[in-house]
């Protein structure tokens, strides 16, 4: 047979399907493990959410393999380190085991970072490239890695160790650039994906915010929306708002955190600070590890790791920062949850400002109303009664009898009253309207005001204990809440000038704990001509 005849393909068809070791030599994969390598094509990227592919990928990574072990690493590009790794194999003990996963500094995971190239190795350990491996991992020897490019960027690398059947071949290696090349694919369609759902997350975050704010909530509970939203949006374990203070240096004013928040709120950075020039002048931070940059100089900063640091502006002035700490070892921000945090900062800034306007147009509008109001009560109440006045002050010059003389002196004299009462309304609407009183005191004489022009005078009041002290939420709304109904109670009743309120706050209950007592009293009469009994409450401090 010559050796045209032994090339020919009908000597190479007689030869029969090459075997086994042949295969593995060529990098042919196995046709046994054709049908799998379809398969796992097929299933991977079926889930488009990102981190339940990434984990099919190493799952079907090692079982094409026959790997006992697998891990794909994450690669973050601005560091050159690993950020997730995701793993097969390994059970929860042995995770435990092995504490901290490694970073990709060293080792065959970061020859596989710095030259991003399939790589394998027959035996770790007696490869000079294999090291940093953590103690409590389990015995490796075969090794197999391959990166994984999306759109020609590497996203990660797989990892497949220790081989059932002895070492990888040349086959595994062939299926798994396949594999790698399908993963790259279904990654991406899972980055876009995950890429609009978030950007989908913080649009309608900041537009629950903005509707929120432009509802009319006053300028605490508007900060404590900013920063309890972008916590949320931002999965950080705090939100917070900075605000410019007298001393030229910055003050945590609001915090919304899952844990207790004691010691955070009023924190200050003091002026002079790197960090205090960059956020006065309106440029974002971003901070790696909060509790050892050496730019953090508060106290609270080792409670936190990863940080965003927004500035809360719009139209040239300054509102105030945005911080969003995460724990110290949680994953840090990325490229994309900076850019959507600070779109969100913006918007929340405009909707502050909006917010803080359309409150002035408010207070605007009341003031116009209340001067309207005034002017009315001037030229026309006023003057009418000023002129029944002098009408009743005339027919009593008239008239003869006594008793006339009296009623009319008495009808005189109530006119009179009603004018001076009237005059003093007009005043008081022509003043600013008071700001709501922050203490409980306060509080209990502005109800007691209020119901003052009403009955036609006002209600004495007297306090008892430190009631700014001890009567705190929501005992002080109960309270207030029973103090306006026994008021509207002695209104109705015939005969009522005058009315006493007292607030004891050193009231014992019968089985001994403290308390407060509301006490209403007037001088009323009910409907059957008997005085109306004194209201009572009381509620337990």
């Amino acid at each position: 047979m010559t050796e045209e005849t032994a090339n020919t393909p009908a000597a190479n068809t007689a030869a029969g399907p090459p075997d086994e070791e042949t295969a593995a030599a060529s990098g042919t994969p196995q046709a046994p493990r054709l049908p799998m390598l379809l398969e796992a094509v097929l299933s991977v990227g079926t889930d488009l959410e990102l981190r339940a592919t990434l984990q099919q990928i190493v799952d079907t990574a090692a079982a094409l393999t026959e790997a006992r072990y697998g891990a794909l690493g994450v690669l973050d590009t601005e560091r050159g380190t690993i950020s997730e790794l995701f793993t097969s194999g390994l059970d929860d003990t042995e995770r435990q085991r092995i504490g901290h996963l490694p970073d990709g500094h060293s080792g065959m995971l970061g020859v596989l970072i710095d030259e991003p190239e399939p790589l394998r190795s027959d035996d770790l350990t007696t490869d000079p490239r294999s090291c940093g491996v953590p103690p409590g991992h389990p015995p490796m020897h075969s090794f197999l890695g391959s990166p994984i490019r999306v759109q020609k960027q590497v996203f990660g690398n797989l990892y497949l160790t220790e081989k059932r059947t002895g070492h990888f071949t040349d086959a595994d290696m062939a299926l798994m650039r396949v594999l790698a090349s399908q993963a790259g694919i279904a990654i991406g369609n899972a980055r876009l994906y995950e890429a609009a759902r978030q950007r989908e997350r913080w649009i309608e975050g900041a537009a629950a915010v903005t509707t929120t704010l432009l509802t009319g909530e006053n300028a605490v509970d508007a900060l404590m929306t900013v920063a309890e939203g972008a916590r949320v949006l931002a999965d950080a374990c705090a939100g917070v708002i900075l605000q410019p203070n007298k001393e030229g240096g910055m003050e945590i004013v609001t915090a919304s955190t899952l844990d207790d928040p004691a010691g955070i709120v009023g924190t200050t950075i003091e002026p002079g600070s790197a960090l205090l020039v960059q956020l006065l002048g309106g440029e974002p931070v971003f901070i790696e590890d909060s509790a050892t940059d050496p730019r953090m100089t508060t106290h609270v900063r080792t409670r936190f790791g990863p940080s965003m640091m927004l500035p809360l502006q719009s139209g040239g002035r300054l509102i105030g920062t945005l911080a969003l700490p995460r724990r110290r070892g949680d994953r840090p921000y990325t490229a994309a949850d900076r850019q959507l945090a600070s779109q969100f900062a913006s918007q929340a800034a405009l909707a502050l400002v909006l917010a803080d306007a359309q409150h002035d147009r408010e207070q605007l509008a009341v003031y116009e109303d209340r001067d309207r109001i005034a002017r009315d009560l001037h030229d026309l109440v006023v003057q009418r009664l000023f002129a029944a006045e002098m009408m009743l002050e005339s027919t009593r010059r008239r008239a003869a009898a006594p008793e006339s003389d009296e009623l009319l002196g008495k009808a005189v004299d109530e006119l009179d009253s009603t004018i001076q009462e009237v005059r003093t309304a007009i005043f008081t609407l022509q003043q600013p309207p008071a700001e709501v009183p922050t203490t409980f005191r306060g509080r209990v004489l502005r109800e007691t005001r209020g119901a003052a022009a009403v009955l036609g005078f006002q209600p004495s009041v007297h306090f008892d204990g430190a009631v700014d002290t001890l009567v705190r939420d929501p005992v002080d709304r109960r309270l207030l809440a029973a103090l306006r109904s026994a008021l509207a109670t002695a209104h109705r009743r015939a005969g009522v000038s005058a009315i006493e309120v007292e607030v004891d706050a050193t009231a014992v209950l019968p089985d001994g704990r403290a308390a407060v007592r509301l006490a209403v009293a007037d001088d009323g009469r009910d409907e059957d001509g008997s005085r109306s009994p004194t209201f009572t409450w009381q509620a337990p401090l």
